[in-house]
C-alpha cells in the first residue's frame, strides 16, 4: 500500500535504470502519511515524443523514456517478459480490467514540456464522469470569497462528529500537500500539479501551487473531500502526468529535484482518504422507510411519516396521510425528533393514528437500531415530578430560554414540558424532552450565565425573580443533580463560521456564525438576519455542519440576506410584535431563489459579532445558584 511520496534524481544517461537513494525522514507526530524520497518515479509529459503504452503491462508513460528503439515497453523486465510464458497471463489480466503490475515504472530522463495528445480522449471521459458527480453550486455566493474578504475563521470538521469525516478527519491542516488539477496550463487535457493547504475553512481549503512561494495570485479554494483532490503519489500510481503551472514554468530547470527537496518530510492525505469520504457518506436510512416523527401542527404528539429522500444524512419525511406528498418535515437522521415505529406507545407519548389501515406497497418500518440512542437514566430514586419548574428552550421560539413546567413524566426518562404563560388549554404545545436533553436547564441557569430569561407571558412582577415566582405558584424547582451537566471538548469558538439548519424552517441550511458559547450551548446567528432569528443550539446538534457541507452533499445553501432584505426585516419588526405559531414555522427567511436577483449584485455582507460572556470548551460542570 502506498505510504509515501516516491521520486528519483534526474539522470542524463541512456541507461534504463538510475541511481536510487533513500533518504530517511524523522517521523512527525501526525497520523498523516509522511512523504519520502525512496526511488519511485513520477510520470511526466514529454512534448517531443508524446506518450506511449507498454505492450506488456499496459502502463502509460513518456515515449522517450520507454525501453528499446521501438518504444514498445516501459522497462527491460517487460521487454523480456513479453516473449515468456507470462505474456498470456498479463494480456488476460488487462482484458479483465486488472491493474498493471508494480514493475511497470517509467523512468523520466527528459525535461518537462507540454503535449498530451495521447491523453485527450481518456481525460475527456474522466471529465464527463466528474461532471455527473459535481455538487450543486450556490449561485451568487462563495464561501471562499466571503471568508477571504472578511478574514473569518470556520469551525473545524472535527467539531461535527455526525458529519462526513467528522470522526476521521485526522491531522489535515495548513501545510498538507495534495495533488490537484493544474488550471494554469495551455494543454487541452487535464493535468495535475502539487499544491499546499494555505488555509482551512471546514471542508474547504485555500490551495497554493507548489513553486509559487509567497505569490497568492493563483490561490484557489477547493473542497478537500472533492473528487479532484488526491494524496501525493496518486499521479505516480495512477499514471497521471504532473505539469508545473505555466506562470512559474521558467523558474526551475529541474522540477523533479525541486519537488523532492520540497516534499521530503511533508505531510499528505492518507492513501485511503477518498475511500473514507465515500464510506462516511453512506447513510443507513433508505427511501420508503416508516418512522414516527413529531407532528409539526401539534407538538405534543407524533405521527407516522415515510422517508421520501436522503441528502447528506438529512431526511425529507412525508406524513403518511399526505396524498400529494407536500405535507413534509425535514430533520437529520440523528435528530431526537424521530423514532422507530412503536416508540410512542412504549413510553406513553401521545400519537396520532393514521387513517391508513395498512402499509402502502413498498413501505417498511425502519429498524430500531438506526435511531440515535439516548443515555440511560435511573428513575428509581429521586426523579422529576409533574409540576416541577425549570428553564427550557422554547421549541416554537428557539431564540428564547423560558420559564417552564414539567407537565407529564413518561417512561425511559422522557418528559413533557410546557412553557409557562403560553400553553394551549389542551396541552397541544407541550414538547417532549429527554431528561438528559441539553435544551432543559435547572432554575437559575440563565441568571448565573447572564442569559436573558423569558418570563411567563403576562407576568407583571418584573424583573422576574425565581424565588418569588416559586412561592407565588406554590411550586418547587427540579433538583439540579437531575440535569445533564456534561460539557464535551467541542472545539467551537465565538466568531466561527458554519452551516446551520434554521430549525424554525428546517428545510433551510444557512450561512451562520457562533456568537455566544455557554458551556455546551451555542448561540447561532444567521448571517444577514436580525438577532431575533438567532437560535440556541447544542454543540453536538446534528443540525450544525462544517463550511462546505452543502457543496459536498449537494444540498442547497441559503446565503446571507442582502441589505434590502435586512431593511425589510427591521421595518416589519418595528411594525408588529413577534407572535408564536403552533408549527415549526417561525419568521420565515426568504430562500436563495427568492433573493436571487438581489444577491447577484455582489452585495457586501456585514456581521455583528456578539460578545462571549462566558466561554467553556472542555469538560466542566454547571454552577447553579438556587435561592432558598
Amino acid at each position: 500500500m502506498f505510504d509515501g511520496y516516491d521520486s528519483c534524481s534526474e539522470d542524463t544517461s541512456s541507461s534504463s535504470s538510475s541511481d536510487e537513494s533513500e533518504e530517511e525522514v524523522a517521523p512527525l507526530p501526525s497520523s498523516l502519511p509522511i512523504i519520502k524520497n525512496n526511488g519511485q518515479v513520477y510520470t511526466y509529459p514529454d512534448g517531443k515524443s508524446g506518450m506511449a503504452t507498454c505492450e506488456m503491462c499496459g502502463m502509460v508513460g513518456v515515449r522517450d523514456a520507454f525501453y528499446s528503439k521501438t518504444k514498445r515497453f516501459c522497462s527491460v523486465s517487460c521487454s523480456r517478459s513479453y516473449s515468456s510464458n507470462s505474456k498470456k497471463a498479463s494480456i488476460l489480466a488487462r482484458l479483465q480490467g486488472k491493474p498493471p503490475t508494480k514493475k511497470a515504472k517509467v523512468l523520466q530522463k527528459q525535461p518537462l514540456v507540454a503535449k498530451l495528445a495521447a491523453y485527450a480522449q481518456y481525460q475527456a471521459t474522466l471529465q464527463n464522469q466528474a461532471k455527473t458527480k459535481a455538487a450543486v453550486p450556490v449561485e451568487g455566493f462563495s464561501w471562499g470569497n466571503y471568508i477571504n474578504s472578511n478574514s473569518f475563521t470556520a469551525a473545524p470538521v472535527t467539531c461535527f462528529k455526525h458529519a462526513p469525516m467528522g470522526t476521521c478527519w485526522g491531522d489535515i491542516s495548513e501545510g498538507v500537500r495534495v495533488e490537484v488539477p493544474n488550471t494554469d496550463c495551455s494543454l487541452p487535457t487535464k493535468v495535475f500539479w502539487i499544491a499546499g493547504i494555505v488555509k482551512l475553512a471546514g471542508y474547504n481549503a485555500l490551495l497554493r501551487y507548489e513553486g509559487f512561494e509567497n505569490d497568492s495570485s493563483l490561490d484557489f479554494w477547493c473542497n478537500v473531500c472533492g473528487s479532484d483532490i488526491h494524496p501525493v503519489g496518486w499521479c505516480a500510481t495512477s499514471g497521471k502526468p504532473l505539469v508545473p503551472p505555466r506562470t512559474i514554468q521558467h523558474k526551475y530547470t529541474n522540477w523533479k529535484a525541486f519537488l523532492v527537496k520540497r516534499l521530503t518530510g511533508a505531510k499528505t492525505l492518507p492513501p485511503d482518504f477518498s475511500q473514507k469520504v465515500s464510506e462516511s457518506m453512506q447513510y443507513p436510512f433508505k427511501t420508503s422507510m416508516r418512522v414516527e416523527v413529531v407532528d409539526k401542527t401539534h407538538l405534543c404528539r407524533t405521527r407516522v411519516a415515510v422517508v421520501e429522500s436522503v441528502i447528506g444524512g438529512r431526511l425529507r419525511l412525508v406524513y403518511e396521510e399526505s396524498e400529494d406528498k407536500t405535507d413534509d418535515f425535514w430533520c437529520h437522521m440523528y435528530s431526537p425528533l424521530i423514532h422507530h415505529i412503536g416508540w410512542s406507545r412504549s413510553i406513553g407519548h401521545r400519537f396520532k393514528r393514521s387513517d391508513i389501515t395498512k402499509k402502502q406497497d413498498g413501505h417498511f418500518d425502519a429498524p430500531p437500531h438506526l435511531f440515535m440512542k439516548v443515555k440511560e437514566v435511573d428513575t428509581a430514586g429521586e426523579w422529576f415530578k409533574e409540576g416541577m419548574k425549570l428553564e427550557a428552550i422554547d421549541p416554537l421560539n428557539l431564540s428564547a430560554i423560558c420559564v417552564a413546567t414539567i407537565r407529564k413524566v413518561l417512561a425511559d426518562g422522557y418528559l413533557m414540558i410546557g412553557i409557562d404563560g403560553s400553553e394551549a388549554a389542551d396541552g397541544s404545545d407541550w414538547f417532549c424532552y429527554h431528561a438528559t436533553s441539553p435544551s432543559i436547564f435547572p432554575v437559575g441557569f440563565c441568571e448565573i450565565n447572564m442569559i436573558e430569561l423569558t418570563p411567563p407571558r403576562g407576568y407583571a412582577k418584573l424583573p422576574f425573580k425565581w424565588f418569588d415566582y416559586l412561592r407565588e405558584t406554590d411550586s418547587i424547582a427540579a433538583p439540579v443533580k437531575l440535569f445533564n451537566k456534561e460539557v464535551p471538548n467541542h472545539g467551537f469558538h465565538v466568531g466561527m463560521k458554519l452551516e446551520a439548519v434554521d430549525l424554525m424552517e428546517p428545510r433551510l441550511v444557512c450561512v451562520a456564525t457562533v456568537t455566544r458559547i455557554i458551556h455546551r450551548l451555542l448561540r447561532i446567528h444567521f448571517d444577514g438576519w436580525e438577532d431575533e432569528y438567532d437560535q440556541w443550539v447544542d454543540c453536538e446538534s446534528p443540525d450544525l455542519y462544517p463550511v462546505g457541507w452543502c457543496q459536498l452533499t449537494g444540498y442547497q445553501l441559503q446565503p446571507p440576506a442582502p441589505q434590502s432584505s435586512r431593511d425589510n426585516q427591521s421595518s416589519s419588526s418595528k411594525q408588529k410584535k413577534k407572535s408564536k405559531s403552533q408549527q415549526y414555522k417561525g419568521h420565515k427567511k426568504m430562500t436563495s431563489l427568492q433573493l436571487k436577483e438581489e444577491l447577484l449584485d455582489g452585495e457586501e455582507y456585514s456581521f455583528l459579532q456578539g460578545a462571549s460572556d462566558q466561554e467553556s470548551n472542555g469538560s466542566a460542570s454547571y454552577y447553579i445558584k438556587q435561592e432558598p
